[in-house]
């Protein structure tokens, strides 16, 4: 072969092999800046590439941890809700006790505002089975059914277990989801225990002529009455306490993800300025090469020895 021959089919591959690689290097940038990515693979950089498959890991599990909040957050404001519910109707029974005790009153008149507290009473068993956001008893701690019953003498029995369960938050942080029943409606009156659900209830048959006296009856429930709107007050205060911690890690878990996305970026982001510019001059030499190569290849032989 003349000497003419290999140097034309060197000249030829070796544009054919640097053509190629400049247009490889300006697909590469171009689909960089499509995808906002700069690794197409692990092996193109296998310490980032494991730097972000940590962080993917970190971010799926973030968002357990965030829909765990946010279900928590859910419950405790139900849960807060019905105990401000609660705190009116007793509050109410409290208003037609002091209405009872008064000797201006009659039987006939307080048997009337008897038939109101045992609506009362109805309305605060509706309250007290009230769901969480998963259709849960929302006051029976574990326990899936009703949190209350109401028995065959008309009184409200507690059929949930003693304790609320706790929610994941992640990062070794729980939250209690909710309060117990007997928590809500438990009571002390006067070194004794009482319930408050039983107190309206009795307030209500007493006034429908199940005491002799009704309106000492009526007199007789107004401090248990005051304890329960107290107690329902404290734990308001509880609930309120929670969540303004769920609003803490809430705000955390948002700026831990806003931090992982910025290292992520960092890590196998692209940088679009730098990129765009080095895509720039890929292209310009590759057309300033394609150009090169077509007039070099259109020359004669005599062109190469004249």
């Amino acid at each position: 072969m003349s000497i003419y021959g290999t140097g034309t089919t060197a000249f030829y591959a070796k544009s054919r092999v640097d053509m190629t690689a400049l247009r490889k290097q300006a697909e590469k940038m171009q689909g960089q800046l499509s995808t906002g990515e700069r690794l197409e693979r692990a092996s193109d950089d296998p310490v980032a590439a494991a730097r972000l498959r940590t962080l993917s890991r970190a971010d799926r599990l973030a968002e357990v941890d965030q829909s765990n909040t946010n279900r928590a957050a859910g419950d405790l404001g139900l849960a807060d809700a019905a105990l401000t519910s609660m705190a009116n109707l007793v509050t109410r029974a409290r208003d037609l006790a002091i209405q009872a005790g008064s000797e201006t009153l009659n039987d006939t008149q307080r048997a009337a505002i008897g038939i109101e507290i045992e609506e009362i009473h109805t309305q605060l068993v509706a309250l007290a089975n009230a769901r969480d956001t998963g259709g849960h008893a929302l006051f029976g701690g574990a326990t899936t059914g009703d949190a209350y019953e109401i028995d065959g003498t008309g009184y409200a029995a507690y059929l949930g277990t003693a304790a609320s369960g706790e929610i994941d938050l992640g990062a070794g942080q729980t939250v209690i989801r909710s309060i117990t029943g007997p928590a809500i409606f438990g009571i002390d009156v006067d070194g004794t225990p009482a319930n408050l659900l039983n107190i309206v209830k009795g307030l209500s048959l007493a006034l429908a002529g199940g005491a002799a006296d009704t309106a000492q009856a009526a007199r007789d429930a107004l401090g248990r009455l005051t304890a329960g709107i107290d107690n329902i007050a404290t734990n308001q205060t509880v609930l309120g306490a929670r969540l303004v911690w769920l609003d803490f890690v809430a705000e955390r878990q948002t700026d831990l993800g806003v931090m992982r996305a910025a290292e992520e970026a960092d890590t196998g982001g692209v940088d679009i300025a730098d990129t765009m510019i080095r895509l720039q001059e890929a292209m310009t030499v590759l057309e300033a090469s394609q150009a090169g190569f077509t007039r070099l290849s259109g020359m004669s032989l005599f062109d190469h020895i004249g």
